[in-house]
């Protein structure tokens, strides 16, 4: 499933490429079509991210809200389109590019009350400049439920999936299956520190860094797949730091990836 920095950078992209203007928007798919027609024609006043979430607010308030889920992808077309390919949900055309939308969890329309119930569901979101991570200290530091579990739930923070909380848990040393209430304000304030670093690395690159200089060492089989990581997927494989084989289990049906030596506990 795409992680939070993916959404915020087709924000970006969208709000360049189709806001302050007119777009026409419809469903070939037939599934979004009354909520298409609702928005068809009107000027896209801004789009941003929460978490996992695109929202798109046009003029007189309506909100067309995006989540991807596994298997949503937006494709961008030059103009002319042509003909949509396959199961398109949404398209949306502007003055200089289109975009299709194949696949999504949800594309609907939202009203702003229904926005502000999305965003009272939603944890604070480290790509956001408005966040607040003392909202997930305080859920944090009183749950015995597992740091590894607690950063992958949208309620306690937003856009956080399995590879930032593999990687962000393994550079500060913390082994995932510590309780929440064990975890330092100190450490968390690390921990949210390099989420928001790291993150917007993600934005901006449009890939994962996660590995720090001095441990890329090597595995460029692995890199032509995906940026190198320290512990996810590497399970069997050695740690980049102190060499002993990567751990791998399961928690709360998603896979979960550590070093024993190098996150103790």
């Amino acid at each position: 499933m795409p992680e939070g920095h993916t959404l915020h950078r087709l924000a970006r992209e969208h709000q360049r490429d189709f806001a302050g203007a007119p777009v026409r928007v419809s469903s070939p798919q037939g599934r979004f079509e009354a909520g298409a027609a609702l928005v068809d024609r009107r000027v896209l006043v801004r789009a941003e991210a929460w978490g996992k979430h695109l929202l798109h607010h046009y003029e007189g308030g309506r909100i067309v809200h995006v989540h991807l889920g596994l298997y949503g992808k937006f494709t961008d077309l030059p103009l002319p389109m042509g003909a949509p390919v396959g199961q398109v949900r949404m398209r949306m055309v502007g003055a200089a590019i289109g975009t299709d939308l194949r696949g999504p969890t949800a594309c609907e329309i939202y009203d702003e009350e229904q926005l502000h119930a999305l965003e009272r569901r939603l944890g604070p979101d480290p790509l956001r400049v408005d966040a607040d991570p003392d909202r997930a200290w305080r859920r944090i530091s009183k749950s015995r439920t597992a740091i590894g579990a607690l950063l992958m739930d949208q309620a306690v923070l937003a856009g956080v999936g399995n590879v930032y909380r593999a990687e962000v848990l393994f550079r500060h040393e913390i082994n995932p299956n510590r309780p929440g209430v064990e975890v330092s304000e100190q450490q968390w304030t690390a921990l949210w520190a390099d989420l928001v670093t790291l993150m917007n690395v993600g934005v901006r690159e449009g890939v994962m860094h996660v590995v720090r200089p001095e441990h890329d060492n090597g595995d460029p089989a692995y890199a032509k797949n995906r940026p190198r990581t320290y512990v996810y997927r590497r399970t069997g494989s050695a740690c980049r730091v102190c060499g002993t084989p990567v751990t791998g289990s399961v928690m709360k049906a998603r896979n979960l990836f550590w070093c024993p030596t190098c996150q103790p506990g």
